[in-house]
């Protein structure tokens, strides 16, 4: 093969160093090159007006093989300065042809383009790629994210929405709401008083096997307080404690800060809950309220002309003597009992609403419930430890009982016990006894709402970033395939200055941008 075409492969990062070993160039082409710069940001402030050079000007750095380009165009635009021995008096033109002479003096302009076809190849089309892939990157991460948010905003409101639902409000006025609750509560312990008079059997013979077990009573007796409530119904602690109804009931107002109030309850200080008499307050079945006071007695009972409930800030907070005699009002009560006859604070709620008593209720409850299912167990075993025989001098109630009818017996206690503890029932309980939990309650709800914002205002700063990264991409697209189409130019000029030097031998520069 003959030597003119045997190619010459140049590695593109390799092109500066080649060069100057062949001896093309030499190692201080740099510092000529600044002399050279300076004259072309002179000679750009004086260019004329034409379509080429604005091309030739924008998207890339002016090189040796733009100024060659120039110095044509402005042959055309300048042809009337011309003389007649074919040179140009217009200074552009002389500007320019002593740049291109600057250039050509041991081929500065050689090292220059080979410096930029490098950085152009490892340098500024690699980072604009990075860049757009980047911006690719971050719409797909916002999109992701957006997702999320999606979610967490349905998450977030459908909670708050369920926990609505099962408090039974429609989360507007939230604590306002809350405590409107309340009036449900006596209809509750109303249901749950009538539902404890059906233990009366279980109640009866727990009570009798206690005592045959022992040979005795129970001291101080079996669940006292269910047997109470068989008998009387849902009464006042006052009724429970001192065995009489009170004359009056002084009930404390809640005492709940309302977010556009200061501290309220209602708008009247109290809370109706639901009384068919207005003014008056039915204790479990003990009377009918009037229309002006409280009935204690049955149909033809005494109409004390007391109102249902008075409010006395002022007696909050006093300690209640128990030790006053009452004889001269006719009253008879326990040495303990109040002087006047009147139900206030704890005193004055019923043995369900009492947080005390409900305890109380629920310890009983409970007891009876593990005795029956003891009972239950041991009958049900291969080997009953209180057979039918052994249980013959026990009352009739304790030989006649049957897995059956003590399972039934653990149906009602059952019954009586999912009432009570209903989740349902214990929030109203709370909601009237703790504005603690009352608070704790709202700003659960209310952070849930905050919550629900919070991924609605992360959505949309998503979007704008998304929307700002693909504009940033979209920006970046024409400037690298400028920035490529100018560098392949570049490359293209390169290899044919160099071929000319070896007799127009073939030249390659290898890993260029035709790689990319």
């Amino acid at each position: 093969m003959q030597e003119q075409f045997i190619p010459i492969d140049i590695h593109t990062n390799k092109l500066s160093d080649w060069l100057i070993s062949r001896r093309h160039c030499n190692r201080e082409w740099q510092t000529k090159v600044l002399t050279i710069r300076e004259k072309i940001n002179n000679a750009i402030q004086d260019m004329p007006v034409h379509e080429g050079i604005t091309k030739l000007l924008s998207g890339s750095y002016i090189n040796y093989f733009h100024c060659l380009k120039i110095i044509e165009i402005l042959k055309e635009t300048e042809a009337d300065s011309k003389n007649f021995f074919g040179s140009y008096g217009s200074k552009r033109m002389k500007d320019w042809q002593e740049i291109v002479r600057l250039y050509e003096k041991d081929n500065v302009y050689l090292a220059e383009v080979a410096q930029m076809l490098i950085r152009n190849v490892n340098y500024e089309v690699p980072g604009l790629k990075r860049q757009i892939a980047k911006c690719e990157q971050q719409q797909l991460e916002c999109d992701k994210k957006e997702a999320e948010y999606v979610k967490a905003c349905l998450i977030a409101r459908g909670e708050f929405q369920t926990l609505c639902k099962q408090l039974g409000i429609e989360g507007q006025k939230i604590k306002r709401e809350l405590v409107d609750l309340l009036t449900e509560l006596p209809d509750i312990y109303n249901e749950l008083g009538e539902n404890v008079k059906n233990l009366n059997q279980a109640v009866e013979f727990y009570t009798e096997f206690v005592k045959f077990i022992f040979g005795k009573e129970h001291p101080g007796g079996c669940i006292p307080l269910l047997k109470y409530m068989i008998d009387h119904g849902n009464t006042t602690t006052y009724e429970w404690k001192y065995g009489s109804p009170p004359v009056k009931v002084e009930e404390t107002p809640l005492n709940i800060k309302f977010d556009d109030e200061a501290i309220s309850s209602t708008e009247d200080n109290t809370i109706d809950f639901g009384d068919d008499g207005g003014n008056g307050i039915d204790f479990g079945g003990l009377g009918n309220s009037s229309s002006d006071g409280i009935d204690f007695g049955g149909g033809d009972g005494v109409d004390w002309g007391i109102s249902t409930v008075e409010v006395s800030s002022e007696k909050e907070s006093q300690d209640i003597d128990f030790n006053i005699s009452l004889e001269e009002s006719g009253i008879v009560i326990d040495s303990s009992g109040t002087a006047d006859g009147v139900a206030k604070d704890n005193e004055a709620l019923t043995l369900l609403d009492n947080p005390k008593t409900r305890n109380t209720f629920l310890d009983e409850l409970m007891e009876l419930e593990s005795f029956l299912k003891v009972r239950l167990f041991e009958m049900r075993g291969p080997s009953n430890l209180l057979t039918v025989s052994q249980l013959q001098d026990g009352s009739p109630i304790l030989q006649l009982q049957t897995t059956q009818s003590i399972s039934e017996m653990l149906n009602k206690v059952q019954v009586v016990m999912k009432q009570i503890t209903d989740s349902r029932t214990q929030h109203l309980h709370n909601i009237k006894h703790s504005p603690r939990y009352v608070d704790h309650l709202t700003n659960s709800l209310k952070q849930k709402l905050e919550i629900a914002d919070k991924m609605m205002a992360s959505q949309k700063a998503v979007r704008q970033r998304r929307k700002e990264a693909g504009e940033e991409a979209h920006s970046l697209q024409p400037k690298l395939k400028l920035i490529i189409a100018k560098t392949k130019e570049l490359q293209g000029e390169i290899e044919r200055d160099i071929s000319k030097r070896y007799k127009n031998r073939p030249v390659n520069i290898m890993g260029g941008v035709n790689v990319m």
